[in-house]
């Protein structure tokens, strides 16, 4: 949604044993495209980091800018200090996307369809102005395409109060399941339904606060 027009096709990150899963290796995928379009139709990522000797996983908006994602945090969050530090901080981002539920005659095989990305790495803070002017945009555009361009920048006092850490796309894969209900031959003959239940995400008319404002042409992609 907010990524830069560069041309990734045909290109791949690297494999490391961080982004090569142990089981179904056949779902995974390190083209920069397909992690690239996963990426582009989410707003919301699973932060994850250790705290004080313990792992800490906190859901946040983000938002991709070619192979860079930017976090949105408090300057006063755990993540957001952590990764204010010289040496950064290690994170690991996760996004995914539940597409279907896929429901077998064997509770065993009970399943769901989905797209999902890990990305490790180490998050640094946003410092340079111009940076952070590209990434709040972009984490605004992430969420509604066009709206950063109809509202009121941050001033002052709020940019004091916001941090954004951003992490390289360089240790990254995707992972994605699409098949059907796979019975195993020997229940095929089980009186139980099976199949999958589409799971989609779908947005409602605009309420609007202020009613004397028309609806922008952004806004156009939700139904009225």
């Amino acid at each position: 949604m907010s990524a830069s027009p560069e041309d990734t096709h045909g290109s791949t990150y690297a494999r490391t044993p961080r982004t090569t899963p142990t089981r179904y290796k056949d779902r995974a995928t390190w083209e920069q495209e397909a992690i690239h379009a996963v990426l582009d139709d989410a707003f919301v990522c699973h932060l994850g980091f250790v705290a004080d000797g313990a792992p800490v996983v906190l859901p946040t908006i983000f938002a991709r800018v070619g192979s860079r994602l930017y976090l949105h945090g408090s300057t006063g969050s755990r993540p957001l200090r952590g990764a204010a530090d010289e040496q950064g901080l290690q994170v690991c981002v996760t996004v995914t996307h539940v597409d279907a539920l896929v429901l077998t005659k064997s509770a065993f095989n009970h399943s769901v369809n989905f797209r999902s990305v890990v990305a490790h790495g180490t998050a640094h803070q946003v410092t340079d102005p111009e940076e952070l002017d590209v990434a709040l945009a972009a984490l605004v555009d992430q969420v509604v395409p066009g709206r950063s361009g109809e509202v009121r920048p941050a001033n002052p006092k709020e940019l004091a109060a916001t941090a954004v850490i951003r992490l390289e796309l360089d240790e990254v894969s995707a992972k994605t399941r699409s098949d059907g209900a796979n019975d195993d031959p020997a229940d095929a003959d089980l009186p139980h339904w099976s199949g999958i239940v589409p799971v989609r995400t779908v947005y409602g008319t605009p309420e609007p606060h202020d009613a004397t404002v028309p609806l922008p042409a952004h806004m156009h992609r939700f139904p009225r």
